[in-house]
């Protein structure tokens, strides 16, 4: 359906090569959209080019201004502008009680989960402005609405990327410029694997049980697919959805508690 098309969009995906980013390239390379990626594995840019070779792709990570304005300058010349940025860059930071958790730890955290999409967004607007509006859709979680024991850092920054899309929206809405925030809950791959187990290490309870504890705080019982949020992400960067802006947009089978 044209309505759900993205044909001709200039796109960049933060960490994009592998997991949800990956699968939002491809959902959105072949809804038509022009894109370019960045990411900290490089291997995984590699296999990426080597599958469609018309992606850009540049190794950044996002905490790092100088690295993200670098990131900028090989969009500008390879694409020539953007009309969508998509935020997906994140990582799951430490699980542990308050007091055991480090600084440093605690700052890698925020600085990727958090900072690195202000970094992005700030040097991302003036394109967009400057294509004559667009959209922004900043990778929240379902930790983004509830408080997450033991996963303090992570909950801190994603309830963070609440209030900076919310702030966008308004700020940006009179440009022509939308700004979402989606929240995937347990999305099914190593990323969550690894969650699941360390947690279950903490208890000391087997990965199976503690699996299934965290089902049974979703609605659907069941875990959504890297697919899942990219059809969102589609839909919200095509005409049909060119009217939703401000908004948190749960991905999740409908997470009911951490």
């Amino acid at each position: 359906m044209a309505d759900f098309a993205a044909e001709g969009r200039r796109v960049l995906v933060t960490a994009g090569a592998s997991g949800i980013g990956r699968a939002i390239v491809d959902t959105l390379a072949e809804a038509g959209a022009r894109i370019h990626v960045c990411d900290v594995d490089e291997g995984a840019l590699a296999r990426l080019r080597q599958a469609d070779p018309s992606i850009g792709t540049t190794v950044a990570d996002v905490a790092d201004e100088a690295q993200v304005e670098a990131l900028f300058r090989d969009l500008q010349e390879r694409l020539g502008g953007l009309d969508v940025l998509v935020n997906n860059a994140g990582i799951a930071g430490p699980t542990g009680a308050i007091e055991e958790i480090s600084l440093a730890d605690w700052r890698r955290c925020i600085d990727i989960d958090l900072t690195g999409q202000f970094l992005c967004a700030r040097r991302a607007v003036p394109m967009l402005k400057a294509a004559g509006g667009g959209a922004m859709i900043n990778m929240s979680s379902a930790a983004g609405r509830f408080g997450y024991a033991f996963r303090t850092p992570y909950a801190a920054a994603k309830w963070g990327v609440i209030g900076l899309t919310q702030s966008l929206a308004k700020e940006l809405g009179p440009f022509n410029i939308s700004v979402n925030a989606i929240l995937p809950g347990i999305v099914e791959g190593p990323r969550m694997e690894g969650v699941i187990r360390a947690r279950a290490e903490q208890v000391g309870v087997p990965y199976e049980e503690m699996e299934k504890q965290y089902l049974s705080r979703v609605s659907m019982r069941r875990m959504v697919s890297p697919k899942d949020v990219a059809a969102m992400v589609l839909f919200l960067v095509s005409p049909a959805g060119r009217n939703v802006s401000g908004q948190s947009l749960g991905v999740d089978g409908n997470v009911e508690s951490l």
